[in-house]
């Protein structure tokens, strides 16, 4: 079997190579997708797509880079500056694992003679009948499946996450002992896009617009100051926000058509239900009246709930116990213990 791994440049996909070139023919490849021009992205990718050569010659296994600049700008950074537009909050690595890692990379690798893909991700792909069901990792704390709910049956089927079976300090302990050049090297936190962080600044700079100051509003609909642009907040926060009410007040919502962002008490953030579109079902045709665990944030724990699902492409998820900010534009992901059900993106809170 011919296997090509994404590889990063970090210890995770390293040591997914090396797990890799002892079942498989394999050969890396690191994904060149975003830099803006600027000297310390472009040197930040250099020295990523080294240490990945580096990697990848001390594995004897070949390396290449593919440029995949323009379809990330298309699919992933141009969707993310739409959605904050809107007042969304989008989840650029979704869209990134959908399109470019799952998509564009595997579509590569068939065009090029592999089998399959292999990437350091955190999860475990499991062989059912004829299904391909995507699972937590064993490793709970570094799982990723949430980020994965997206892919398809069809990916699934040619794609291999041996680091599933694994602890992060078994990955670096094999590094060390292989002796790799990146086995101590720090995980990456940031959008890779935004690598300050600053994302509000990212959308002013990209699109060439400052977002205008608005009205904050309580939930009659009384002024009581005012917000310095609608893409700047998210739901369900507290610090930043400039005003001095004399008690905590949060982001309960927030229109970009009129710019204006609703504050509140936290009692209010807390929803029944929450509608979820464009659902990807991984586990099955139809949910409907089943008992899951939905999870709305990468890193919070999954709750009870029951799946109503309407239709083939939209579930309301009833949580046993009302789950705090829903916040449209991120990712609801329902599992059956370790089993990745589907997910999708959430529309809507429900009281």
């Amino acid at each position: 079997m011919k296997t090509l791994v994404g590889m990063s440049g970090g210890v995770d996909s390293a040591v997914t190579a090396y797990l890799i070139s002892k079942e498989c023919d394999a050969a890396g490849i690191t994904l060149q997708l975003y830099d803006g021009g600027r000297p310390d992205l472009i040197e930040k990718f250099d020295r990523e797509a080294h240490d990945a050569s580096d990697v990848c010659e001390r594995l004897g296994i070949v390396h290449s880079v593919l440029d995949l600049k323009n379809q990330f700008n298309d699919l992933v950074i141009k969707h993310f500056i739409d959605e904050y537009i809107a007042g969304r909050t989008p989840n650029p690595c979704i869209q990134c694992n959908i399109h470019i890692k799952f998509g564009l990379m595997l579509d590569y690798a068939v065009e090029h003679g592999f089998d399959s893909i292999a990437t350091g991700h955190y999860a475990r792909v499991e062989r059912c009948g004829d299904k391909y069901l995507l699972k937590k990792a064993k490793d709970e704390t570094k799982d990723q499946s949430y980020v994965l709910y997206g892919l398809t049956g069809a990916q699934l089927s040619k794609t291999i996450l041996p680091l599933g079976d694994y602890t992060k300090a078994q990955a670096r302990a094999i590094a060390e002992e292989l002796n790799l050049c990146v086995a101590r090297k720090s995980d990456s936190q940031d959008i890779c896009f935004v690598p300050d962080g600053d994302y509000a600044a990212f959308i002013e700079n990209s699109i060439g617009k400052v977002f205008a100051a608005g009205d904050y509003l309580d939930l009659d609909g009384k002024v009581l100051g005012r917000h310095k642009g609608v893409i700047h907040y998210t739901i369900g926060q507290r610090k930043g926000l400039g005003i001095a009410l004399g008690h905590h007040a949060f982001v309960l919502d927030k229109n970009a058509a009129t710019n204006q962002i609703i504050l509140g008490d936290e009692e209010h953030l807390f929803y029944k239900k929450v509608e979820v579109a464009d659902v990807n079902l991984t586990a099955g045709e139809s949910l409907d009246g089943i008992h899951a665990a939905g999870k709305l944030r990468y890193r919070h724990r999954e709750q009870p709930c029951i799946i109503h699902q309407s239709d083939h492409n939209s579930v309301i998820l009833e949580f046993d116990t009302p789950v705090r900010a829903p916040s449209a534009g991120q990712a609801a992901v329902f599992y059956d213990g370790d089993t990745v059900l589907g997910g999708g993106t959430i529309v809507k809170g429900i009281k």
